[in-house]
């Protein structure tokens, strides 16, 4: 009869084996899950990302504008004043020539006090007609004396405010520079996120026609419209003749155009200067409120609680604009975004 004998159980040294190398093996499982490369965003993802992106880039965009239209007010401003300062330094010069020219003439006499010598004159006749000539000069001399004091004090206060100007306009640069770094750096970041999807999906986030967001509509045939009137009624023709010009920040025209500068061009064809970004062309003109139903064409609509984008009223509940990068001026729906205000021009 056979015996049976129990099995040989493994030993500490090899259990402890088996266990080490099994949690290698789950450490090593992990960590390779850890470097695997992530999960490739899909369109829904990507357009949310690329919408938020597009608001930082709308208000870096407008911040640039603001900065550089300081700027340029500051440039010209800095021009005129040293311009100032040129001509009062030619006067002061030009004064100074004149009682150097006076103390030569009495170095020259000896220095001897001019109403001394006229005293000195046996001929009474020549002492009277010299006398009158010695008092207007002296006269003559305080006026100069006085003048080129008046003129020092002017140059010296055209001088301080040039140089104030000038450290003002240093900072409105760097501002601007700043700004325009951080809308390239929004772009950049939207491109890298675009380029993860097909041609189509991409196509659809830039123009924007897949939800109600999108800002667009079909290009409008102003005969359709009712008849905006006085200087809007030019401003709304040329905004309607800028469809299809392709969007591009911190422009005004012509051929392109950021927002802002849509309406800055459109009303300047109708002879209005408006302020350069969308900020300050919310405090323009009259105040008409919130409710669109109360606009007129021509008004100006104010979107965002920011005021970061603006469009124009066009008549039949449409705003022409200028929506974002990749797009173009076209027409949306004046309550697609929130109004912020409505101002009439």
């Amino acid at each position: 009869m056979a015996s049976h004998r129990r099995p040989k159980q493994p030993s500490r040294v090899r259990v402890s084996l088996f266990t080490g190398a099994a949690a290698t093996a789950v450490a090593l499982s992990a960590q390779v899950g850890a470097h695997a490369a992530p999960a490739q965003p899909n369109k829904d993802e990507v357009k949310a990302q690329v919408d938020k992106l597009t608001e930082e880039q709308e208000q870096a965009a407008e911040k640039y504008n603001g900065a550089k239209e300081r700027a340029d007010q500051l440039r010209k401003q800095a021009d005129q004043l040293q311009d100032q300062v040129a001509r009062s330094q030619a006067q002061m010069t030009e004064l100074a020539a004149g009682l150097s020219a006076v103390a030569a003439d009495e170095y020259r006499s000896g220095g001897a006090d001019p109403s001394m010598q006229l005293m000195l004159s046996t001929d009474p006749d020549t002492y009277l007609a010299q006398a009158s000539s010695l008092a207007q000069a002296a006269n003559t001399q305080a006026d100069t004396l006085r003048s080129l004091q008046d003129q020092q004090r002017r140059l010296d206060q055209q001088k301080q405010e040039a140089t104030s100007v000038l450290a003002e306009l240093d900072s409105s640069t760097q501002a601007l520079n700043d700004a325009k770094n951080d809308v390239q750096k929004k772009l950049q970041e939207a491109q890298k996120l675009l380029s993860t999807l097909s041609a189509a999906d991409r196509a659809a986030i830039l123009r924007g026609t897949d939800d109600t967001a999108s800002r667009s509509a079909s290009r409008v045939d102003p005969s359709t419209l009712p008849p905006a009137s006085g200087y809007a009624a030019a401003a709304v023709k040329t905004a309607l003749d800028q469809q299809g010009s392709p969007y591009k920040w911190g422009a005004t025209g012509p051929g392109t155009f950021d927002c802002s500068g849509l309406m800055v061009f459109s009303y300047a064809k109708a002879g209005v200067s408006l302020p350069r970004t969308s900020q300050e062309q919310a405090t323009v003109g009259t105040n008409v409120g919130t409710d669109w139903h109360n606009a007129q064409p021509g008004d100006l609509v104010i979107y965002h609680s920011d005021r970061r984008h603006v469009g124009m009223y066009i008549g039949n509940g449409l705003v022409v604009h200028a929506p974002q990068t990749g797009d173009v001026v076209k027409t949306m729906k004046v309550d697609a975004l929130p109004i912020s205000t409505i101002r009439r021009v």
